[in-house]
């Protein structure tokens, strides 16, 4: 039988091997990412390196040196994140830095008072268990527990309000800003469970002022399977295109291969290379006898069993015959059986706002859910359909299928808390004993680096099925989907990668003394879950080293970027697709697994205040992973609109109450009733506390309050709110592309706010060395650059009140002044003064933006690569009149392979390979 200090040192050597383990693949992981930086750009700095982003956001590309790039990105300013990186991605990096702050300020405060009442005169624990709770002997040393645990915690709590209000201030900032403001989503109102009365737009714009234009959700019919079946025969159609010239390029090289060698050998070197044929010179029997019939693409028509077919020669027959059946079911739309759902465009912001925060009908569930700014291409259209009677029935067997897989997974999940202490249990299982033969660092890995790694696995499974529900229950849009993902995901996170983790780890180091004395349970229990920290530990040194590294180094783009792509990309449009798309977050996924960390860190900080040194360092190598990433590397993920923040702080108050009802549960085992008391009152606070701000904020979290768009004066307006007008009447809207307009902004507007304004928003409000500046000031250079013709908001709203600098501790303490809407409005991005140039402002494309994308899709643009022998023009002749063909932007160089430049063909341009905005060009050369 193993000997005592050989079990109880296991904790510590746990953390050992993991921080061992995790650093030094920490230091691999970012030594290798420093050295590939430079080298492959299109992995690490894409968004500065090439035209794949919009210029309005192109950041600046960091210093080239090993190092020099650290300093610049961490002074990177708010302003830069969210031009960058958007609401989400902004608030997400923000979300990693509180931690890591909450983090080091726990540090500060604990470590001097609880780490010498933990040690001293203890229980005679040693490793880390010594400077836990386990540790202290007599009740008197719990008043210091419980009295810290107020200041903590209440100080926790504090910042979820502190930055409630500011979350609340920014989002509506830039919400009423132009370019949100006048967005065609921002003005175009979802509304489900419609009556059919009102599915009709004539009497629906009776319902409300200022309705434009109404798209009545219909059934897609037979429309959506035959642009499918078109679709996918038409890319069916593209990669046989390059197969047949591929092959035909490949014989034909060959051949002149071989003929270059007869004629060497001939002593004949005047070898004269073939010039670019045109259609006359060389015809289609000429690729004929390159690609013999039996090599020509093909493909069955049924799964594995159908016929099988010529791909080009029955594209040739069927294209014209899909054609038709599209054309004849996309004119006819009209005539489908509507669905419950409409899309309602109004003239202004303001009065879409208005109407989405109406009660439109006197039924329940009547004209409800309603959802504003969606756009076109997040929408889920098999969801438009739902009624209100199918929509409660779905949502709660969705949520009981989580339950339901939520407990279940438990079982795999107590697995694994059990391996993490699998010392524990060798006293009645003496055939685990063989694990004591085990080299130190082994059994370690086995006891640690397993169990962590086991745990994430487990949990990465989770998310499809999540996803599905999520649709299931009926998700409007994506980003639904991920706001359901995120709640959901965390219930996992916490239950099993926490709760049913660290009630395994704790009862399987007790199991033997349980077993032996049935009555000590909970005595027991209670003295060894403080020591269940240190598997924690061990994963959040995984997190904030091997994974803020692995997402620094990208190990796995690299791979498939270079190595797949070169395998599996045989066409120039999957060439130029894995070039330009970038990689981007899925915050359903992502948020979760952090605010479940910051549950973890919160619940043992009073505990085990060690926990706070590594979260500090984790949360902080994390927060300049994310930071780098959203800002050179990671795309925009679809536009949630920041709304995920509010929800992980919510979130965090897990923490706070899980720490709160530990702390009283061992006081109340340990009998210590005064610090019990102490506790308790601190959670009756903590829960009157979480109501109020859930009061207070939830309506504020979903809406733009009215006066953000329109002042209370009732005499000026912002930019986003217009005079209404009614049903079908045209809308002004003020643009401009005057440069020397931007130029007055810049040297006017920008100087002022600069030198009031120029601070870190996350690391707090205003700086104490900024100077007041007159709102009114600001609100004159608003109308100056108005009156040029752009699109700018008044910065004040009518309110000339000035907010005057002040030190950092009335700041902190004061966000209703300096996190306020007026005190962040003229903060944000300059952009959000200017409208966006990927909406919808197109007539034609307003007409069926919101219509299902069937009704106007079109037949594929096919994309082949031009050959010097007229193959490809012959191949395009051939389908002239069906399918459009181009081979411009692409071609076959002197080895046979694709090359491309510029951007795929497409009926609103004419690509043209010699642009010099291209995106495959390195503009840092």
């Amino acid at each position: 039988m193993a000997n005592s200090t050989e079990i109880a040192n296991t904790s510590t050597q746990q953390v050992t091997t993991s921080l061992i383990t995790h650093g030094v693949i920490f230091s691999i992981f970012v030594t290798s990412f420093i050295l590939l930086r430079l080298k492959f750009k299109r992995i690490y700095q894409p968004k500065s390196s090439f035209n794949l982003i919009n210029d309005e956001k192109k950041p600046t590309p960091l210093p080239s040196g090993l190092w020099q790039w650290i300093i610049p990105l961490l002074k990177k300013s708010d302003n830069f994140i969210i031009r960058q990186a958007g609401l989400d991605g902004y608030f997400f990096i923000r979300y990693l830095f509180l931690i890591s702050s909450i983090s080091l300020c726990g540090m500060l405060l604990l470590f001097p008072i609880l780490l010498p009442i933990n040690a001293v005169n203890g229980n005679g624990s040693d490793g880390l268990d010594q400077f836990s709770f386990a540790n202290v002997s007599g009740h008197h040393k719990y008043y210091a527990h419980a009295i810290l645990s107020v200041f903590f915690y209440l100080g926790v709590v504090y910042v979820i309000y502190r930055e409630l209000t500011y979350f609340t201030s920014m989002r509506q900032a830039v919400l009423s800003s132009p370019r949100y403001g006048q967005k065609l989503s921002s003005r175009v109102v979802l509304f489900q469970t419609v009556p059919t009365q009102y599915l009709d737009e004539i009497e629906f714009s009776k319902l409300f002022d200022d309705v434009k234009k109404v798209w009545i959700a219909r059934s897609s019919g037979n429309i959506a399977g035959k642009v499918k079946e078109r679709d996918q025969l038409a890319m069916k159609l593209e990669a046989a295109e390059n197969k047949l010239l591929k092959l035909a390029i490949k014989n034909k090289l060959k051949e002149e291969l071989k003929l270059i060698k007869e004629r060497k050998k001939n002593g004949e070197f005047d070898i004269v290379e073939p010039k670019e044929s045109t259609i006359g010179e060389l015809t289609l029997e000429d690729i004929n006898k390159y690609v013999p019939d039996k090599k020509r693409p093909k493909h069955r028509l049924k799964f594995l069993f159908g016929k099988k077919v010529d791909t080009i020669n029955y594209a040739l027959e069927q294209l014209p015959i899909l054609n038709k059946e599209v054309y004849d079911l996309q004119t006819n739309h009209k005539d489908s059986k509507p669905m419950n759902s409409i899309f309602v465009e109004f003239g202004s912001q303001y009065s879409a706002q208005l109407a989405y925060q109406s009660t439109a009908h006197h039924t329940a569930l009547h004209l409800s859910p309603k959802m504003i700014g969606l756009e076109p291409q997040d929408i889920i259209w098999i969801n438009m359909r739902m009624f209100w009677w199918e929509r409660l029935a779905r949502f709660f067997g969705a949520n009981a299928a989580v339950i339901a897989l939520l407990i279940f997974w438990s079982i795999p999940v107590a697995f694994v808390g059990l391996i993490s202490n699998i010392t524990y249990l060798t006293n009645k299982l003496p055939w685990l004993r063989f694990i004591y033969h085990l080299p130190d660092q082994l059994l370690g890995i086995l006891t640690s680096l397993a169990p962590t790694v086991a745990l994430a696995l487990l949990m990465m499974v989770l998310p499809i099925f999540i996803r599905n529900m999520a649709k299931l229950a009926g998700a409007p849009s994506y980003q639904a989907v991920e706001y359901f993902t995120q709640q959901a995901y965390f219930g996992f996170q916490v239950i099993q990668v926490f709760l049913v983790t660290t009630i395994a780890s704790s009862a399987s180091s007790v199991v033997t003394q349980i077993i032996e004395e049935p009555t000590s349970a909970l005595k027991l229990l209670s003295d060894n879950l403080p020591k269940a920290s240190n598997f924690y530990i061990s994963y959040i040194i995984l997190q904030g080293f091997s994974v803020s590294s692995g997402a620094l180094l990208q190990i796995v783009t690299l791979i498939v970027y270079y190595l797949l792509g070169s395998l599996l990309d045989g066409t120039p449009r999957k060439k130029y697709s894995r070039f330009v798309n970038l990689s981007s977050l899925q915050w359903g996924t992502v948020f979760p697994v952090f605010t479940n960390l910051a549950v973890i860190i919160l619940t043992y900080s009073i505990i085990s205040p060690f926990i706070l040194l590594f979260a500090t360092v984790a949360f902080f190598f994390l927060y300049v992973a994310y930071l780098y990433n959203l800002t050179y590397t990671y795309a925009e993920s679809p536009d949630s609109r920041g709304i995920h923040y509010p929800r992980a702080l919510f979130q965090t108050f897990v923490g706070v109450y899980l720490g709160e009802l530990c702390l009283l549960a061992l006081f109340a085992v340990s009998k210590a009733w005064g610090p019990l008391i102490i506790e308790a009152i601190l959670v009756g606070i903590t829960v009157f506390v979480h109501v109020n701000l859930n009061l207070a904020f939830d309506k504020l979290l979903l809406v733009v309050p009215v006066d953000t768009m329109k002042p209370l004066d009732g005499k000026s307006t912002t930019s986003s709110y217009r005079k209404p007008t009614f049903f079908g009447e045209e809308q002004t809207h003020y643009t401009t592309n005057n440069s020397s307009t931007e130029n007055y902004y810049e040297s006017s507007l920008k100087n002022k706010r600069d030198s009031y304004l120029n601070s870190s928003i996350i690391r707090d409000s205003l700086s104490p060395n900024d100077g007041a500046v007159e709102l009114e000031d600001l609100n004159r250079l608003s109308l100056d650059h108005q009156r040029h013709g752009a699109t700018v908001p008044l910065l004040a709203d009518g309110d000339h009140t000035v907010i005057p600098p002040a030190p950092f501790w009335k700041r902190f303490f004061q966000p209703h002044i300096y996190a306020s809407y007026k005190g962040v409005k003229t903060r944000i991005p300059d952009i959000y003064n200017f409208t966006d140039p990927n909406d919808i402002t197109e007539p034609t494309l307003i007409e069926n933006s919101y219509n299902y994308p069937a009704v106007s899709a079109k037949c594929p643009y096919l994309w082949i690569p031009r050959d010097k022998y007229g193959w490809s023009t012959a191949e395009i002749e051939k389908f002239r009149g069906i399918i459009e063909i181009s081979d411009e932007g692409s071609f076959w160089n002197e080895k046979g392979k694709i090359e491309w430049e510029g951007n795929p063909p497409s009926y609103d341009e004419v690509v043209d390979k010699n642009d010099e905005t291209s995106p495959f060009q390195d503009e840092s050369k």
